[in-house]
């Protein structure tokens, strides 16, 4: 998590804050005319033109209103997927909510079609036109456009690790060009960034190269020090985002608590049994509905599978589950049935590191197989694992036995929670995922999953499946 303190602007505009405040036009336009649009049509059938216009008209001033209480046009928020679902999602709550209470409590005859269509149809298209804004933006940040020139302060070890993670992710629009450290002897560059002086220098270094951001990262910058830089950023219109020493964990585990005068960063280290309840919830209902839309396509698989090789349409095999557990995990048969007899001679063979094994042309698959993999339709008979209980919609990759025996230590936290049909591994590379990357999202996604993260997960999935990046 990086914490940021917000300073005041100064006389100049670097070209994020510009592209930051034309993204939040855009979005703001865009939800206005969408919800306007369809609170128009919804209320079309029951109003005339002009009555239609009116109230599509206050529905999206209303909504729009919403989205900005929520934050859904800050900067901050700009290119962060979370952040910008997030507040559509409440927002709509909201409209939702008061909707209701001018329908029950002041006996305002509220349109049913309005809080049954048009609401969720809007949500749906604004995030649909915020995908699409937003994946723009990344791919500008990707050529070295809309990007906030950055100062990392630290001691070396420190300041090159956030230097390499930022560099791994230009999309969030941190643009390292050069480094503060407690001294100067002999140091000249960390993580291939020049070193610019001393963390004396820093307020000067940023009004003179107007820095946009100033990243505070290890131990040797802390306390009453930390306070009069943030004082000093103020004057300087820079933002202050200070990197904790906390690995891979994020919201919403991380709330901050001020206490007797102290910032104190408080970190969950256990799921709130509200969201647990949530996600079985929302696992149930939608695996029960995926199950009732996509029998007639697992029906068509599985016939096409009997009729074009021996052996059983389903496969069955033993794989780890929560705290351990073994359960009997469904699939459609994508190999031929002597797979695992063939699987000890092509061990050569595996492009996987650590434990996994695949083959890019694995000759154990048959050609129907080929076609569900790649779609991932040999994955929908775990609907039902979902139903018993045994995997969740969104959770780590279900590991084999000899799988889970090879582990170390940190690896079995992987199994705190349920595994899941999809994830971070299938939305991030599926098959072309090492080992190594394989383990750092599962971790990732066990330290941090929320409901909001599973939704995004999940529309992520779908984008992946349609085009089959990554599976064989």
């Amino acid at each position: 998590m990086r914490k940021t303190v917000r300073a005041a602007p100064t006389e100049h505009s670097s070209g994020w804050r510009v592209v930051s405040a034309r993204y939040g036009l855009v979005a703001a336009t865009s939800d206005a005319a969408i919800a306007m649009l369809v609170t128009g049509i919804t209320l079309a059938r029951s109003y005339d033109l002009v009555h239609s216009l009116v109230f599509g008209v206050v529905g999206a001033a209303v909504f729009v209103t919403l989205v900005a209480a929520f934050g859904g046009y800050r900067s901050r928020h700009v290119g962060d997927g979370p952040g910008e679902f997030q507040s559509l999602l409440r927002a709509s709550v909201a409209l939702v909510l008061g909707l209701m209470v001018l329908g029950y409590v002041f006996r305002v005859p509220v349109p049913r079609s309005l809080v049954l269509v048009a609401l969720p149809l809007g949500t749906a298209l604004c995030w649909m036109f915020r995908h699409v804004q937003r994946r723009w933006l990344h791919r500008w940040r990707q050529e070295g456009g809309a990007m906030m020139t950055t100062v990392v302060v630290g001691d070396e070890i420190s300041a090159g690790r956030v230097i390499g993670d930022l560099a791994l992710a230009p999309h969030h629009g941190y643009r390292v060009d050069g480094v503060c450290v407690p001294s100067l002897d002999g140091v000249r560059s960390v993580g291939g960034v020049p070193v610019l002086g001393a963390v004396a220098d820093v307020v000067q270094i940023v009004a003179d190269r107007q820095v946009d951001v100033v990243v505070v990262t290890g131990s040797y910058l802390s306390g009453a020090a930390l306070r009069r830089l943030s004082w000093a950023l103020e004057r300087a219109g820079a933002h202050l985002v200070v990197a904790p020493d906390l690995i891979e964990v994020a919201a919403p585990r991380l709330t901050v608590h001020p206490t007797a005068g102290l910032s104190l960063l408080e970190v969950e280290v256990g799921s709130p049994r509200r969201r647990l309840v949530a996600k079985m919830f929302i696992d149930t209902t939608l695996a029960a509905l995926a199950l009732v839309v996509f029998a007639p396509v697992i029906a068509a698989a599985a016939a096409a599978v009997r009729l074009t090789s021996p052996g059983p349409a389903f496969y069955r095999q033993t794989r780890v589950g929560i705290d351990g557990r073994p359960f009997t995990m469904l699939k459609l048969r994508t190999m031929y049935q002597d797979a695992d007899a063939r699987r000890a001679a092509l061990l050569g063979s595996s492009l996987g590191d650590g434990v996994l094994f695949k083959m890019a042309q694995d000759p154990r698959v048959t050609r129907v197989g080929r076609v569900l993999r790649r779609y991932s339709l040999d994955e929908l008979p775990q609907l039902l694992n979902i139903l018993r209980g045994d995997m969740a919609l969104v959770g780590p990759r279900p590991p084999l036995l000899e799988e889970v025996e090879a582990y170390e230590d940190q690896v079995q936290r992987r199994l705190h929670v349920r595994p899941g049909l999809t994830g971070l591994w299938q939305v991030s590379g599926r098959s072309n995922l090492g080992w190594t990357e394989s383990v750092q999202l599962d971790l990732r996604y066990v330290d941090n999953w929320s409901v909001t993260m599973d939704m995004l997960i999940l529309w992520k999935t779908a984008r992946a499946v349609l085009t089959g990046n990554g599976a064989y």
